[in-house]
């Protein structure tokens, strides 16, 4: 029997990233990478941070205004489908709306789920980013996203070649940065480090050399 050269191993390696993801698989992800998401956004509500993208926004709206995070989150998100449609494809774009459907549903439902008798603000920040990042990639992994900013990485990685971690980590910073006319100092820094370990576990571990999600 012959071994098999390095040569020979390398369609079946690069087939094995195409594995279609079967749909309860791409469903489940939806539900388990929004509940994340919905996790990270109650830490960060609770400690008064702040992160980017249209997340931030939302935040922002409430934080200023008083207007309910979810509502805001999903009316931001509106213009953005029709950059998804156009460049991502009809099922990217219904699956980013159901995902950003369920964390405005489960952002507002979580906070009466988990009650925080103390909450340190740099773990806040910490674990509530890496929750987010963790959720998001595995939205991206299942061809979804959260929309706006999100949708825009993804563009710019698939068309330019550009990390999505990377993009979003720039925009979410000029956000993050935009809020000290609204939230303390102090919190600005914190959102900017939080902000930072998000984009820091999508920059590690969505990138298109490594994997690429068919759904």
């Amino acid at each position: 029997m012959t071994e098999q050269s390095p040569v020979d191993e390398r369609p079946s390696a690069v087939a094995a990233l195409f594995v279609r993801h079967p749909l309860w698989e791409d469903a489940l992800a939806l539900l388990f990478g929004t509940a994340l998401v919905a996790l990270g956004i109650t830490f960060y509500a609770h400690a008064g941070l702040l992160t980017g993208g249209t997340v931030g926004i939302a935040f922002l709206a409430n934080y200023q205004a008083g207007w309910p995070f979810g509502l805001v989150f999903c009316l931001v998100n509106l213009p953005f489908y029709l950059l998804g449609i156009w460049r991502m494809g009809w099922g990217f774009t219904l699956r980013t709306g159901c995902a950003v459907l369920l964390v405005s549903l489960l952002a507002e439902l979580t906070p009466h789920w988990v009650a925080f008798a103390a909450l340190d603000a740099v773990y806040a920040a910490l674990f509530g980013g890496a929750a987010m990042g963790l959720g998001l990639l595995m939205l991206f992994r299942h061809r979804a996203s959260l929309g706006g900013v999100n949708i825009l990485a993804l563009y710019l990685q698939e068309r330019f070649g550009l990390r999505a971690g990377a993009v979003q980590m720039g925009i979410d910073a000029s956000i993050v940065l935009a809020s000290i006319f609204v939230v303390s100092p102090d919190k600005v820094l914190l959102s900017v480090l939080g902000a930072v370990m998000l984009n820091l576990v999508l920059a590690i571990n969505h990138r298109a050399d490594r994997y690429v999600g068919v759904s």
